[in-house]
């Protein structure tokens, strides 16, 4: 029918709007009972799903910051181990600690801002999800007091 919870509270709300009007009732309206029933019982199903995604889109995030933290410590475990096999003459000794310092220190960066643009990307996407169901619950928690008022003034 439809494909998200905006698009089904775009049908309820349409339904009520394009109710008849009850004679001598101004906010009473005719609604068939089923069509509403099921409009809801379709957005109670759809919301788990998108629940279901933002938890997708966090297990996402950790597996990317894990990812990231598994890499820098590759790259760490690497530099360590070939400073450690050129210990031949000093400079070279010398010289092999700065590079492994060096990429240790760029590893650590590059996962720093690998977990840094993660955060913010998975930051932004729940916010939206957040957003969005906010107003979700905002239109359900209107449309029931339309209904609870249209019931009440019967």
């Amino acid at each position: 029918m439809a494909n998200g919870v905006e698009e089904l509270l775009t049908l309820l709300y349409n339904m009520v709007q394009d109710a008849f009007s009850v004679p001598f009732g101004a906010d009473r309206c005719i609604l068939d009972r089923d069509k509403v029933m099921a409009l809801i019982d379709e957005i109670n199903s759809t919301l788990p799903v998108e629940l279901k995604q933002a938890k997708h889109i966090v297990g996402a995030r950790n597996e990317l910051m894990s990812a990231a933290k598994r890499d820098a410590e590759a790259v760490k475990r690497q530099a360590e181990e070939r400073a450690r096999q050129m210990v031949s003459n000093e400079e070279v000794l010398l010289t092999a600690r700065q590079k492994a310092a060096d990429v240790t220190q760029a590893a650590e960066s590059k996962a720093r801002e690998m977990r840094r643009s993660a955060h913010d990307y998975v930051e932004t996407l729940l916010k939206r999800t957040e957003e969005g169901l906010t107003a979700v619950v905002a239109e359900i928690h209107t449309s029931r007091l339309s209904f609870r008022t249209a019931g009440e003034k019967k």
